[in-house]
């Protein structure tokens, strides 16, 4: 792909940032076909911040709205949520999340992110998992972002279907269907 002039390039970082706040520099370099030092030039020059900054800024808003969950017992971050209907988590998995010798994360942590997200969208003080039919779809590696989105099937009274799709960039990991109660 032939780099656009500056002007144009700036232009699409921006909608691609502001499409996926989750893109690494170096995702959006090979988007725009240009060095990841130059993404972080054309960021630092709009005064866009690092993908860190970004998600820890999407998440602020977000976990005021989590009734369930305390921030500390999340896995992962939330940085969307619309109690009632869906949500996204995104967990970095880093080298203590994984095993040892082969570097692939404990699927322990891939579970918990889901989980917490399903419970998160249950809009009661006592969400609790009832059921959940799971399956891990390949291995994930230190390093790797995951990203869940998850959204309420079904409902009745107070039973809740909660679907959650993890994926690593465009690739499902992970799916679940979760069956949550809200106990109070």
């Amino acid at each position: 792909m032939k780099s656009p002039g500056k002007s144009k390039r700036q232009e699409l970082l921006c909608r691609y940032i502001e499409g996926n706040p989750f893109l690494t520099d170096s995702e959006l370099a090979h988007m725009l076909g240009v060095s990841i030092q130059t993404v972080r030039l054309d960021r630092w020059g709009l005064s866009i911040p690092e993908l860190r900054k970004r998600l820890r800024e999407v998440a602020k808003g977000s976990y005021g709205q989590v009734s369930t969950l305390q921030k500390e017992e999340w896995v992962g971050d939330l940085v969307d949520l619309e109690p009632g209907r869906q949500g996204v988590s995104v967990l970095e998995v880093s080298e203590e999340m994984t095993l040892s010798s082969t570097k692939v994360a404990r699927g322990h942590y891939i579970f918990a992110q889901a989980n917490c997200l399903a419970v998160s969208l249950i809009n009661a003080k006592v969400a609790l998992t009832g059921t959940a039919k799971i399956s891990f779809k390949r291995p994930v590696y230190c390093g790797e972002k995951v990203i869940a989105r998850a959204f309420i099937s079904r409902k009745k009274d107070n039973k809740f279907i909660v679907r959650v799709t993890s994926k690593v960039q465009d690739e499902t990991i992970f799916q679940g269907k979760f069956l949550i109660f809200a106990i109070a």
